[in-house]
Parts: C-alpha cells; sequence; structure tokens
C-alpha cells in the first residue's frame, strides 16, 4: 500500500469531519471557519495539517512558530500547565485578526536563533478554512474559537521512534523530550480532557 493510501485511511475521519462541517447549515453563512489539530509529539499533526490544506485549499498555522521568548522562561511560567507555548502572541497576532476575517501578519519563532525572526515576518489572507496545528493548539487561554477539535494519538514505542527519526536520534533533544517536553505534553493533555473534547480522534495504530 502506497504512503498516500496509508494516509487517506487514518486521516479520512478528519477528512468527513470537514466536508460535514462544510455542509452544515449552522455554518454556511461562515466566511471563516478555524479548525485546531492537537495532539500528543510525534502522532502526525503536522502531516495531517499538510495533507488537509492539500485536500481544502485551507491556510495552515504552525504553533511551533510560538515558542516562549526568553523573557516569558520564568520559573512561574514553566511551572504552569500549557505555559510552553507563546499562546499570548498567538492569540493576538493569529487567532483575533481570524475571527475578524482580517490578513494575519506574524513573524515565527526561530530555534536557531532562539528569538522571534524579524526577517521571516508573513502576512497571510484568510481562507474559509483555516487550520491551527501543534501542541497546545487547543489551549484554554483562547476560549473556544474553533469549530472542529482533531486529537492525534500515538503510542509511547511509536511515538519515540517518530520522534528520534524527526531529530536524527539526537541524543540531547530526545533527552528534552524525554525528561521535559512530553512531561509537560501530557500534563496539558490530561489537564484540559483533550481526548474526551475532541470531535475527531485519530489513533497512530
Amino acid at each position: 500500500m502506497e504512503i498516500t493510501d496509508i494516509k487517506q485511511r487514518r486521516f479520512q475521519p478528519a477528512v468527513d469531519a470537514i466536508k460535514d462541517l462544510l455542509e452544515d447549515e449552522e455554518y454556511m453563512d461562515e466566511e471563516v471557519l478555524i479548525i485546531a489539530i492537537d495532539g500528543r509529539s510525534g502522532s502526525g499533526k503536522t502531516t495531517l495539517a499538510d495533507f488537509l490544506a492539500k485536500q481544502f485549499d485551507a491556510n495552515v498555522f504552525h504553533m511551533d512558530d510560538f515558542f516562549l521568548q526568553s523573557h516569558q522562561r520564568t520559573e512561574e511560567r514553566l511551572s504552569e500547565v500549557g505555559g510552553n507555548v507563546d499562546y499570548e502572541r498567538f492569540r493576538e497576532e493569529v487567532l483575533i485578526p481570524l475571527w475578524y476575517g482580517d490578513p494575519v501578519s506574524y513573524r515565527p519563532f526561530s530555534c536557531k536563533i532562539m528569538e522571534i525572526d524579524k526577517d521571516k515576518e508573513q502576512t497571510i489572507k484568510p481562507k474559509r478554512i483555516n487550520i491551527v496545528e501543534g501542541s497546545y493548539s487547543q489551549h484554554p487561554y483562547f476560549g473556544e474559537p474553533y469549530q472542529l477539535r482533531v486529537f492525534l494519538d500515538i503510542d509511547e514505542e511509536s511515538q519515540l521512534e517518530n520522534i528520534s527519526a524527526r531529530t536524527g536520534g539526537d541524543n540531547e533533544i530526545m533527552e528534552k523530550f524525554r525528561n521535559e517536553w512530553i512531561p509537560k505534553e501530557e500534563e496539558y493533555i490530561k489537564a484540559n480532557d483533550l481526548e474526551e473534547k475532541a470531535d475527531v480522534y485519530i489513533s497512530w495504530n
């Protein structure tokens, strides 16, 4: 079976849910629909977002572009459930303009220079479907801005295999995932009942 066929089969529940959303009379007059894809690291959130973007000609916004800035990395912030992302800037620069159907202008955070990359500011016009993907995309700070919430799950063994393949097996980064990023993510997922609240649940297996 080709990779495209595997993706199609695994992601079909999200495709069907979006088709239903587009046909729902409640949203017929909505010019902008916002879909959130959250879930565990390595579960395929970015892959799903890119797949759906091609299927539905959608915009994709990545939570990875909103890592915490250096002045936000306080002990208090890092101990906060779901505090491992710049949710304030994401709401201000992405969600609020989308709500009003305005163009979105933002500067992504660069992990290479560990600060906002001012030279890579981008302006994106809203489309009918706009996808927000990444861990913390369904943070309670945002309220209820989404017409569809998708959750991607994965078992621990497959998760670590996928992350290792993505990072080239870098031991330092893998330790960060094991001891810091994954535990924070798990705490956030459980505290906010993301699996139970999802409109669409997709498992890796």
